[in-house]
């Protein structure tokens, strides 16, 4: 059974929506810092911290290659947690409409 301060963990690194846009660009593959850089409209610096929160929380992984860190999505899993919630949120909003 999973602890409760890892499942804590991995939502707490996903629960900005900075964190949640460089997770859905790594579903399309993986990337260097400053591709992601480029995508972002946040400093390198605070792209690096948000990273490192992925990078800790199990969510993304890392390779060197030369002078550049490429960051890749750790396990398939991320993508079918984030299209649960998705739904989670659809069916809530449809809910209330139909009030």
């Amino acid at each position: 059974m999973v602890k409760d301060e890892a499942l804590a963990k991995l939502f707490k690194a996903l629960s900005h929506p900075l964190r949640i846009k460089i997770v859905k660009i790594l579903l399309d593959g993986e990337k260097c810092v400053c591709e992601l850089n480029q995508l972002v409209e946040y400093s390198q610096p605070n792209l690096s911290q948000h990273l490192k929160i992925l990078k800790d929380a199990g969510v993304v992984e890392t390779q060197k290659r030369g002078l550049n860190i490429h960051y890749r999505i750790k396990n398939e899993y991320v993508n079918i947690l984030l299209k649960d919630a998705e739904k989670i949120i659809l069916s809530n909003l449809q809910s209330l409409t139909e009030v």
